[in-house]
C-alpha cells in the first residue's frame, strides 16, 4: 500500500488526547513521566486511516521551544509521518516567532540532522528553556548531563532598514 493510499491527518492534541499519547509514547519505548498537556505544551498526532500512529510535542519558552516525545508506531515508520509531524512542529515555532528549537536525543543524531539541527550544550538549553517539563524532569532527577542536546536555528526575516522619503 502506498502513502497515497492512505488516509493521513495531522491534528494539534487535545486534553483529552493525553492517553493516546502516552500510549503512543509507551508502545514506541519513550519516557512519558513528565508528559502534559496544559498550557505552554502542544502536541500533534498523526492519524493513519483514523487511528493514532504517531506523535510530537513542543513545549514552549520565550522564543525557543523544545521539541520532544517525537514517535511514530513501528509498523507505521517510512511513511512520512516522520517527517510530517516534525515539520509540523517546526511551522508552529516558527509561526510563535521562535529563534531557535532544541530536542534531547542522544541516538537519532543522523535522523536530527536532516533537519538542520546540530549538538548543542546542555546550558544553552538550560538557559533558553528553563521552565520546559523535560527540563525540569532532566534537571530533578540527574539525567540531563548524560543527554545530547540539538539546536535548530530559525529563519528569522532580517528588518528592512527604512526608506528615505521620495523627493
Amino acid at each position: 500500500m502506498t502513502l497515497t493510499d492512505q488516509h493521513i491527518k495531522i491534528r494539534q492534541a487535545l486534553p483529552t488526547d493525553l492517553p493516546v499519547v502516552v500510549d503512543l509514547l509507551e508502545r514506541t519505548g519513550l519516557h512519558t513521566s513528565s508528559v502534559t498537556l496544559d498550557e505552554g505544551c502542544t502536541y500533534w498526532i498523526a492519524d493513519l486511516d483514523g487511528r493514532p500512529a504517531g506523535c510530537i510535542g513542543l513545549e514552549q519558552g520565550q522564543g525557543a521551544s523544545l521539541i520532544r516525545s517525537t514517535a511514530v508506531l513501528p509498523a507505521m515508520r517510512s511513511r512520512g509521518l516522520g517527517r510530517a509531524l516534525v515539520l509540523s512542529a517546526l511551522t508552529h515555532a516558527s509561526l510563535r516567532g521562535d529563534r531557535i528549537v532544541y530536542l534531547f536525543s542522544s541516538e537519532a543524531g543522523d535522523y536530527w540532522k536532516r533537519y538542520g539541527f546540530v549538538p548543542a550544550e546542555v546550558g544553552e538549553i538550560e538557559a533558553a528553556l528553563p521552565h520546559a517539563p523535560q527540563v525540569v524532569s532532566g534537571l530533578t532527577r540527574g539525567w540531563i548531563q548524560q543527554e545530547q542536546v540539538w539546536k535548530h536555528t530559525l529563519f528569522q526575516p532580517q528588518a528592512q532598514p527604512p526608506r528615505e522619503p521620495a523627493t
